[in-house]
């Protein structure tokens, strides 16, 4: 199986049209180095912009009491569901509150009932006529202000015993926690962040645009590929989202493009480069697969046959790496060079000569 299954005879890549030398060698003596034909070819039109990774759904778990952290059940990296305990924090501050709130309740409605008491009594009085109708209704206002006290005693007490049930730290959503940002015997503070937590299977990268980009970007039929320059891996971008509105410090617009839902081994917080095909043909360039670029040091260069049955080495200037991978050539190479696509074995069968 060849070591470059992407390529194959009269593979159109990144505009260049790639011919296998049908010999295993650049002459046909039978070198075991892979070449490739360069030919110029019009491009389609691309705009690179940095991008993060981030989490299409992802919460922050915050601390809604005060209280010290008394026991931690998960760490980075561990999978949650929804509603498990995540943590504990010290109730024994909502304890005494919830006392309070109880004593309350009980003093606001004994003094509902006696208000119901003197409200029976001036009732039974005014019926006999000795009292008048406005100390019934004195009564009746004073029972009314009690019992409007009660009701809000017991809602004071509701809402303490719900502000007690946030001791424990429960999952908002079932996925993987990111991290973990307090331990044991801290001081959990309302608002303080406690952990954040991601679905893994939906992540996009985010991209800032400049607002001069924002009508190639609008175009139907806008198809946009993810690379990650580090690992060299790429990725068919999807769902792609063009925020509504700018920032007024930067002039620049939000890009949001989803990634496929098999991009294993990408977590939230990953440097990107989002490749956006705007559609249209650019004037005719040379572009080289990156695997066939030699970098050492300041020095920059492909492989070219000899016609001789070996390579020499020649220096180019690199423009931007294109949406399918390969790197534009601005100078050194002109279209129709022969190069090696293992730059390493060249150099060696080069050194043997």
């Amino acid at each position: 199986m060849s070591r470059y299954p992407f390529l194959h005879a009269g593979a159109l890549l990144a505009g260049v049209f790639l011919v296998f030398s049908v010999p295993a060698s650049a002459d046909g003596a039978g070198s075991p180095v892979p070449t490739v034909q360069l030919k110029p070819h019009a491009l389609a039109q691309t705009y690179a912009a940095e991008a993060t990774i981030e989490a299409v759904r992802q919460a922050t778990v915050a601390a809604q009491v005060q209280g010290r952290v008394l026991e931690t059940r998960v760490d980075a990296g561990a999978r949650v569901r929804q509603g498990d305990v995540l943590m504990r924090i010290d109730t024994r501050e909502a304890d005494q509150a919830v006392a309070a709130a109880g004593a309350n309740v009980a003093a606001a409605r004994a003094r509902m009932e006696d208000a119901r008491l003197a409200l029976e009594r001036a009732r039974s009085l005014k019926a006999r006529n000795f009292v008048s109708a406005s100390a019934v209704d004195q009564a009746q206002a004073a029972f009314d202000t009690a019992a409007a006290q009660h009701k809000a005693a017991e809602a004071g007490r509701a809402q303490v015993d719900t502000t007690r049930g946030f001791a424990t730290v429960t999952a908002p959503l079932s996925g993987v926690v990111a991290q973990r940002l307090a331990e044991v015997g801290e001081m959990a503070q309302p608002g303080r962040p406690l952990l954040i937590i991601h679905e893994p299977g939906g992540l996009r990268a985010v991209a800032d645009v400049p607002q001069s980009r924002l009508a190639d970007l609008g175009k139907p039929g806008l198809r946009a590929r993810i690379e990650f320059p580090e690992s060299g891996r790429w990725f068919d971008g999807s769902g792609i989202t063009v925020l509504p509105s700018a920032d007024p410090r930067t002039h620049t617009a939000r890009v949001r493009v989803n990634l496929p839902a098999d991009a294993a081994g990408v977590v939230p917080g990953m440097a990107a480069r989002v490749h956006f095909l705007t559609g249209g043909e650019a004037p005719s360039r040379v572009a080289v697969p990156a695997a066939a670029v030699l970098r050492r040091g300041e020095v920059t260069g492909v492989y070219v046959a000899d016609g001789k049955g070996g390579f020499s080495l020649r220096q180019v200037r690199l423009g931007t790496v294109l949406a399918d991978g390969s790197v534009e050539v601005l100078a050194g190479l002109s279209g129709g060079e022969v190069i090696a696509l293992d730059p390493v074995r060249a150099g060696l069968l080069r050194q043997k000569r």
